[in-house]
């Protein structure tokens, strides 16, 4: 078997077990949740037998490994069962709040991705001068501060202040595409300044590790301009831990938009899923939980495919 097939084989194959293991981990996760999901639906008022009635009709009287089973059978058809707290089909509730999530990462995604390593290219540049320390200073003020700080701080300058952009970040169908996107300015923005420090610096890192090898150094006495060695020559060497980089905060911007969303009151995962906790809505948390779980170690298992297509040693092995 080629080299690369079988890497990429153990790498999708350790994917699907950390999915199984995070399913695990959520299921257990929900069931030890402090309350009683029946006492919260009936009340404080509610008798005893009300509550065994609830409880058996909720499938709660059942061992949990069988429900846990039957959960993770459903999802993987599709099914992702029925919120508690209002009857509804938590697939398509869910269908529309991840749609709008992931329209928001995108938009900080196609920012912040270019954005910073352009940024980590032109600090090599120039390396240990004031634009290198002036980039590295204000990317690690923006990742420095709380998410929710910088949000509001984002919301009172521009919204407030200045009146650019709406501070509550409404959107719905009805909406054209300039009108979402001056909706989701200022979370995205946010976004963008929280991701741009690590993927500016590790882009930085990278690059500046090649410019050690010996075949930079004759590009260099060849008379090529250093912004061409750095960006033909050093750039395509640093693309595997720039990739790695790259995706594990794609994945964050997907994961982990659950404060700028209830900052900016944004319909997305992140929101359905709070609205939900508070309520202990299991089923619906259940769902955010695996959905927020493959997206994650999906994009993971991408970033592992890519530096393994870009190692040329496994490419074309011996």
């Amino acid at each position: 078997m080629h080299p690369i097939v079988k890497l990429v084989t153990q790498r999708l194959a350790l994917g699907l077990l950390l999915l199984f293991a995070a399913s695990v981990l959520i299921f257990l996760g929900t069931q030890i949740l402090p309350g009683d999901v029946a006492q919260a639906i009936l009340g404080q008022s509610a008798t005893p037998e009300a509550l065994a009635n609830m409880r058996a009709e909720m499938g709660l009287d059942r061992p949990a490994i069988t429900r846990y089973f039957e959960w993770l059978f459903n999802a993987l058809q599709g099914d992702l069962g029925t919120a508690l707290s209002n009857g509804r089909d938590i697939t398509e509730s869910i269908a529309s709040r991840l749609t709008n999530t992931l329209f928001l990462a995108s938009v900080a995604a196609v920012v912040s991705v270019p954005l910073a390593i352009f940024l980590g290219l032109f600090a090599v540049r120039f390396r240990d001068r004031w634009p290198d320390r002036l980039i590295s200073a204000i990317t690690l003020t923006s990742i420095s501060l709380p998410e929710f700080l910088l949000g509001y701080i984002m919301m009172y300058v521009f919204a407030v202040k200045l009146s650019w952009f709406p501070s509550v970040s409404t959107i719905n169908d009805s909406m054209s595409f300039l009108e979402k996107l001056n909706a989701v300015a200022l979370p995205a923005l946010v976004l963008t300044l929280v991701v741009l420090a690590h993927m500016m610096r590790m882009t930085r890192a990278a690059i500046l590790n090649v410019m050690q090898s010996a075949y930079i150094e004759t590009a260099e006495l060849k008379g090529l301009r250093r912004f061409n060695v750095i960006a033909r020559h050093a750039m395509p060497n640093s693309i595997a831990p720039i990739v790695n980089v790259v995706m594990l905060n794609l994945a964050y911007l997907v994961v982990g938009v659950v404060v700028i969303e209830v900052v900016f009151v944004y319909p997305g995962m992140g929101q359905y899923l709070v609205d939900h906790v508070s309520k202990r809505d299991v089923p619906v948390v259940q769902a955010c939980g695996l959905i927020f779980a493959t997206i994650y170690i999906g994009l993971n298992l991408v970033a592992d495919v890519v530096s393994i297509l870009s190692n040329p040693r496994l490419r074309h092995p011996k």
